[in-house]
């Protein structure tokens, strides 16, 4: 039986390894061959695989797209996933828990290598309606934007003071600007 426990766990941390090395080929600028082997490992988890998997690869193949309906497609599977997630642990353990996150990626908030997935993906839903309402301003669609920029101020409150909250909420602002005509760049 613990040998089952192990190579699951040798499993998971295998998907999230494959996750984060798509992630450096897309920072690297081969975007495509990101989006090709992200596009392979979310047939490899499937539909019903797990959620913070699911999450997090769904986040990081948005970022890949070069259509922004196809951004906002996968923007909205991470969301998705997140709350199945958080839905489905809260039913299970009878209550909100969970602890701090235990990694955070290179940008500063939590990420695939997270240790806790539960926390971790209560401090990315900030992100997740931030990216949500970015593609929904790119699309020309602003009462879209605005309701996710909602979503991303209330959900803000519950992030520590830290430097992942502070240009979370830059962002946000800077968002909100563009959303009521005022020029400048978004992130």
């Amino acid at each position: 039986m613990a040998e089952q426990g192990g190579r699951q766990a040798e499993h998971e941390d295998g998907v999230l390894t494959r996750i984060g090395q798509a992630i450096m080929l897309h920072r690297a600028g081969d975007r495509e061959e990101a989006r090709n082997r992200l596009a392979a490992l979310w047939q490899e988890i499937g539909p019903r695989g797990d959620a913070f998997h699911r999450c997090a690869l769904a986040h990081y193949m948005a970022d890949t797209q070069d259509d922004p309906r196809d951004e906002l497609y996968w923007d909205l599977r991470a969301l998705e996933a997140a709350e199945c997630f958080v839905t489905d642990r809260s039913a299970r353990s009878g209550a909100a828990g969970g602890g701090p996150a235990g990694a955070a990626r290179s940008a500063g908030g939590p990420g695939p290598g997270a240790r806790q997935p539960l926390a971790a993906l209560r401090a990315f839903f900030p992100a997740l309606h931030l990216d949500l309402a970015a593609d929904y301003a790119g699309l020309d669609r602003p009462a879209d934007a605005r309701a996710q920029l909602r979503r991303a101020r209330a959900s803000i409150r519950a992030l520590a003071d830290g430097e992942y909250r502070r240009r979370l909420t830059a962002a946000i602002e800077r968002l909100e600007l563009r959303l009521e005509g005022a020029a400048g760049p978004f992130r």
